[in-house]
């Protein structure tokens, strides 16, 4: 079983920028991905962004160049950066573990097993 907890969301206007965390605990494999999702109302759940446990990294279209993913081996801890944020990021950011995979799991939400609550991120124009 793993436990995932997101914070840093907040409400920023358009150009600003956030940092979100997402801390894991429980039994988490040397090899594994994780990942952050979103959600806006009435859309889909999309991926953001994956990072695996070598340090490899994908992103969506939508937010490369602008965002970037991260980790704290040490704290277990899962990091988005946004920057350059616009209001079509509004929406609930989820993080998400696969706790034990060789592989750079892509962004669907069938690739990973455990989510944490979500973190409410809003950028006004």
């Amino acid at each position: 079983q793993v436990q995932l907890v997101e914070s840093g969301g907040g409400s920023v206007q358009a150009g600003g920028s956030l940092r979100l965390s997402c801390a894991a605990s429980g039994y988490i494999y040397s090899t594994y991905s994780m990942g952050w999702f979103r959600q806006a109302p009435g859309k889909e759940r999309e991926g953001v962004a994956s990072i695996d446990s070598s340090g490899r990294t994908s992103y969506a279209d939508s937010v490369k160049g602008r965002f970037t993913i991260s980790k704290d081996n040490a704290k277990n801890t899962l990091y988005l950066q946004m920057n350059s944020l616009k209001p079509e990021d509004t929406a609930m950011y989820y993080c998400a573990i696969n706790p034990r995979t060789r592989v750079l799991v892509p962004l669907v939400r069938w690739g990973y097993n455990y989510w944490g609550q979500g973190t409410q991120v809003t950028v006004s124009s």
